[in-house]
């Protein structure tokens, strides 16, 4: 049976210094059993590497090496089994598993700690949960960009209002506005992998600030933990977080993003647009309102970020006034990324889910592309291409039609060329033939224009990009 350790226990971890247990309150400030122990696979990986690596330098025996390599999976077998006595009285993961490890294993469990210290230790743990989360993030975008280009190849030419200050600006086509998101996602994904690149060298052998006097081999465990390199520097080494940091801020960009969509499937899915439906897998009822469905998956999405960015600015200020190398206050590091990471990761399944469910109503978009005078440019256009008015002279043209139109409660193509000739004499019914929705859309043919063509392109070459 496992008997939880004293104070004194502790003190043996700390070592001969203190002669005194910590105070109940120091001990609840001071401990980060209660959220590190996530890091739980990262260390013993951590761990068996620095154990065969010691034993490969002659620094410990083959034979210890191997109890504590064997005793590491068993103690990973009890933690995901939900049998391992984590202990505040231990502080932290690192303590908990190697005092576990030397009631295992007995004396060969004390040698694992040669040569590093926590410092080193938690910086190489941290930077292979955090790494992970990049991965994880990379695969989430990868899947919502697809939904996304999904949704682009079905409406590439299917018309609809494209806006600026909220307010009908020119049509566009579907299939444009999906792929609006695919680069913006496409620059997420970018960022995470560059960070992910920047993150990958390891800090283990950099020990508590200064390196260490035994005979370690720091490639070796770089290469064993899937690492490009060790670190450079110690100092560095124990006190760097720009990977956290990097991690946090494409993190919060990302569910930006996210957010702007979620705004816009929010005001899409009311009864005022109605331009897509979503089902009922995402959409919630009122306990009051029988009539209601509300969309409160993307209304918690656009709420994600404020939490990813608030854990941002937390770090940030975590970090800011720290002096080289390791101080305590890096214990709140953690669960600040630990909770950006798990808001983003779930953000990101949540708007594959609801990209690939969506339903867009084609006939009422097409209706509100063709209403608020959304076809005043290709006009403005006609008149420089075919009368070879300045665009200023045209602009103003167009803008006089526009106030006719308005106060006839009419839209531009319901003029008659005799209304259209009394601002303009020059103007002819070739007019008519720029003026239609399906028109405009199909003569915005430059590249990353809205243009069916143009997005059937785009679609093309984002899936054979991502395979």
């Amino acid at each position: 049976m496992t008997v939880p350790p004293d104070s004194s226990s502790a003190n043996q971890m700390w070592g001969g210094r203190f002669s005194a247990g910590p105070d109940a309150i120091m001990q609840a400030i001071n401990a980060s059993i209660g959220f590190d122990q996530r890091l739980y696979a990262q260390d013993i990986a951590g761990s068996r590497a620095h154990a065969a690596m010691l034993a490969a330098q002659g620094i410990i025996s083959s034979k210890d090496a191997d109890a504590i390599g064997e005793g590491l999976l068993a103690i990973l077998s009890e933690i995901e089994a939900g049998k391992f006595p984590f202990t505040p009285e231990l502080e932290d993961i690192h303590l908990n598993i190697e005092a576990r490890l030397t009631e295992r294993i007995g004396e060969a469990g004390k040698r694992l700690h040669t040569g590093r210290s926590r410092n080193d230790q938690v910086a190489v743990d941290f930077r292979l949960w955090t790494r992970d989360q990049c991965d994880q993030a990379i695969a989430g975008l990868t899947g919502l960009m697809r939904a996304f280009l999904a949704q682009a190849e079905a409406g590439a030419d299917w018309v609809m209002p494209g806006f600026t200050h909220l307010q009908t600006a020119q049509p566009v086509t579907w299939g444009h506005h999906m792929l609006a998101y695919v680069e913006m996602l496409a620059r997420d994904r970018s960022r995470f992998e560059d960070a992910r690149r920047r993150m990958n060298e390891c800090p283990l052998g950099a020990a508590a600030l200064a390196g260490t006097s035994f005979p370690i081999d720091r490639h070796a465990t770089a290469k064993a933990l899937g690492f490009d390199r060790p670190t450079a520097n110690s100092l560095d080494s124990v006190s760097d977080r720009d990977f956290a940091l990097e991690f946090l801020a494409a993190a919060s960009i990302c569910a930006m993003h996210l957010s702007r969509f979620a705004e816009e499937l929010v005001i899409w899915s009311s009864a005022q647009f109605r331009f897509v439906r979503l089902s009922d897998k995402w959409t919630t009822g009122s306990s009051i309102m029988p009539q209601k469905k509300n969309p409160d998956a993307a209304e918690l999405l656009r709420a994600k970020l404020g939490r990813i960015l608030g854990a941002t600015v937390a770090l940030f200020t975590v970090m800011k006034g720290l002096a080289l190398t390791y101080s305590k206050d890096m214990q709140e590091d953690k669960e600040q990324v630990f909770d950006a990471a798990d808001s983003l990761i779930l953000g990101l399944a949540a708007m594959t889910g609801m990209v690939s469910d969506m339903t867009a109503n084609r006939e009422v978009l097409a209706a509100a592309a063709a209403s608020g005078f959304s076809t005043a440019t290709d006009l403005a256009d006609w008149l420089v291409r075919a009368l070879g008015l300045p665009f200023r002279e045209a602009h103003h043209v167009t803008g006089t039609l526009v106030a006719m139109a308005e106060k006839q409660g009419c839209d531009l193509p319901d003029l008659t060329l005799p209304q259209m000739q009394s601002v303009h004499p020059g103007v002819t019914d070739e007019v008519f033939g720029v003026l239609g929705v399906e028109n405009s859309v199909r003569s915005r043919i430059s590249y990353g224009g809205t243009a069916p063509d143009q997005v059937r392109a785009q679609v093309a070459r984002w899936k054979a990009a991502l395979g």
